[in-house]
């Protein structure tokens, strides 16, 4: 319990009330943790941008009980080309979705939002194919989680091809 000082970057979002949100924020040291907003939809409100889908924020975290509520939050990059192109923010929420399927709280997940960060400036920043770009994250992906595909040879007959 107490104050947490991390970064993080919001995986997934939903409303709460009137004027709050609950979002899912992986982190590279707690891992996937689920933080309340508390008047973070109101227009003047200081966590609104930090808030966001796909924002990377240095946070300050509350951590109760059983709860983590976020105290502030100042935004770092919040991947601007990727919420102005359909098909990038597309490929940008199959990866957040598939991030957050993956991770889990109390994990370090260090090299995974390393990885998410990395993918998601490619699919901002360049006009390369989305599908290839989903292709190598999830491989690499395969890799961090411990499923290291074996190319090099056959796996039944042991031959190197």
């Amino acid at each position: 319990m107490g104050i947490i000082k991390t970064k993080g970057i919001v995986l997934l979002e939903s409303n709460m009330g009137d004027f709050d949100k609950m979002v899912s924020i992986l982190t590279p040291d707690i891992g996937r943790i689920g933080c309340a907003a508390k008047g973070a939809r109101k227009p003047k409100s200081p966590l609104l941008a930090g808030t966001q889908f796909l924002s990377f924020s240095d946070l300050i975290i509350y951590s109760g009980a059983s709860s983590y509520n976020i105290n502030s939050c100042e935004t770092i990059e919040v991947f601007y080309n990727i919420r102005t192109d359909l098909e990038k923010l597309t490929y940008a929420s199959f990866i957040a979705r598939l991030v957050y399927d993956v991770t889990d709280e109390n994990q370090f997940t260090y090299k995974i939002l390393q990885l998410l960060l990395n993918t998601l400036y490619v699919i901002s920043e360049t006009d390369l194919d989305k599908d290839f770009i989903l292709s190598i994250f999830e491989l690499r992906l395969m890799v961090l989680l411990g499923f290291t595909p074996i190319l090099g040879k056959c796996t039944v007959c042991r031959n190197i091809r």
